[in-house]
């Protein structure tokens, strides 16, 4: 008897799973993602350029900071954001550089935004399943009138926990996947300190 109401209830699970529609998926998603606003948010970005190749990089985001840390052709790039200041560390030089914040660049770098009002602006349908994930199909439509939007957008969703697994999209000729999305960041991933980078020269051009 307790093998056939498992078996019930693997089949109800699946059947439920099967019932819910592309927008309904993507709600639950939106829903999930906004339980950990306060938490904080880090994911590896990956950045194809024509020519130049592909670019790595991680971003850590908290509140109205962020951090992303990269390397091209061996140097150590990190740079640390708030609302006023920005800071760029150079591992070649050893030295970071402090500047006013460019409040148009802060915004831009909100990547969390890519997963909100996907429904709104977009027709979604499920491109492929396997039992633990959706990969969704978002294809923008007339009712979407933002011209910086991409054309298409690929999310794979976990099944679950609806968390997104990964996002994949192009922008100005670029090919964008955001991935190891994970939630929980804290205060000192996303801060600097002098103290971390013994010998460091310090320019400030505030």
């Amino acid at each position: 008897m307790k093998k056939i109401l498992s078996l019930f209830a693997a089949l109800a699970l699946a059947v439920i799973a099967l019932a819910q529609t592309p927008e309904e998926i993507v709600s639950r998603m939106e829903t999930e993602i906004d339980k950990y606003e306060n938490d904080g948010v880090s994911m590896l970005n990956i950045v194809k350029v024509p020519v130049i190749g592909t670019i790595k990089s991680t971003a850590y985001t908290l509140g109205d900071k962020m951090r992303m840390d990269s390397e091209v052709k061996g140097v150590k790039v990190i740079v640390w954001m708030d609302n006023e200041n920005e800071w760029t560390y150079n591992s070649k030089n050893n030295e970071v550089e402090i500047k006013k914040a460019d409040s148009k660049k802060r915004e831009a770098d909100d990547d969390m935004e890519m997963f909100d009002g996907l429904t709104e602006g977009y027709d979604v349908t499920i491109a492929s399943e396997t039992d633990k994930a959706w990969e969704l199909l978002c294809k923008k439509n007339k009712a979407n009138k933002d011209k910086d939007a991409p054309k298409k957008i690929t999310i794979t969703v976990s099944k679950g926990t609806y968390l997104p697994i990964s996002l994949t999209t192009k922008m100005s000729g670029l090919t964008i996947t955001m991935q190891d999305i994970h939630f929980g960041v804290t205060d000192k991933q996303v801060t600097f300190n002098a103290d971390d980078f013994p010998g460091i020269t310090i320019v400030d051009k505030r």
